[in-house]
């Protein structure tokens, strides 16, 4: 469960850090109002992992729309395109 403890806390960042573990970040108020959070670094490294796979998931997902809505090419068609845009650089 997430530890929720004023800004000022940190004064004494011994003790807050002692809260911080994986899965049970702390979250640091200013006037009462949620403003920063301390995490474990593992919980950060599956954050990124999780966002970039459902960036990927969104992209996959476009380029199936693309494709049941657009012109599919050739495996020729597109081996010409790339030859066309290698020849422009």
């Amino acid at each position: 469960m997430a530890t929720i403890l004023p800004v000022s806390d940190l004064r004494n960042y011994n003790t807050v850090l002692e809260h911080v573990s994986e899965g049970t970040p702390v979250y640091l108020t200013v006037n009462g109002r949620g403003r920063y959070i301390i995490r474990d670094i593992a919980d950060e490294y599956e954050y990124e992992r999780m966002r970039n796979a459902l960036i990927l998931l969104c992209e996959l997902a476009k380029g199936q729309k693309s494709a049941e809505e657009e012109k599919q090419h050739t495996i020729e068609e597109v081996e010409e395109l790339i030859k066309q845009k290698i020849d422009e650089l």
